[in-house]
């Protein structure tokens, strides 16, 4: 009886922390999951979805321990992602503020990946 009660008691006090242990292996992004799709969704909001699968899938990079290299590894594809959207937004979108910053963060962002790509290639990465 004593060795099911230490058994149990270690359960209750472990699974907790693997639970969220698990949540930390995915890189912290475990409450970026897809939302539900609907038979609702709008041409925009299914584009905003595949872009932002795609972005997630492409920052599921393998760390190396390089902590300049792996930032600048994660960030090309979080920039797509960005990239990627505002474009959804240029495409579908009507508020000509909206417009502009997606435009900004296109031009910025594509700016900003060919100078991370160029860190990497000057550094053999």
């Amino acid at each position: 009886m004593k060795t099911r009660s230490l058994a149990l008691a270690f359960a209750f006090a472990t699974f907790p922390t693997l639970a969220l242990a698990q949540g930390a292996a995915s890189g912290g992004h475990s409450g970026h999951a897809a939302s539900a799709v609907t038979a609702s969704d709008t041409a925009a909001t299914k584009a905003y979805r595949a872009a932002n699968a795609k972005m997630h899938r492409a920052m599921d990079i393998p760390f190396s321990g390089d902590a300049d290299a792996d930032f600048v590894r994660g960030m090309i594809p979080h920039h797509q992602g960005a990239i990627d959207m505002a474009k959804v937004a240029l495409q579908h979108g009507k508020d000509e503020q909206i417009n502009k910053w997606a435009a900004d963060i296109i031009r910025e962002q594509e700016r900003e990946i060919s100078e991370m790509r160029d860190w990497l290639k000057k550094r053999g990465l």
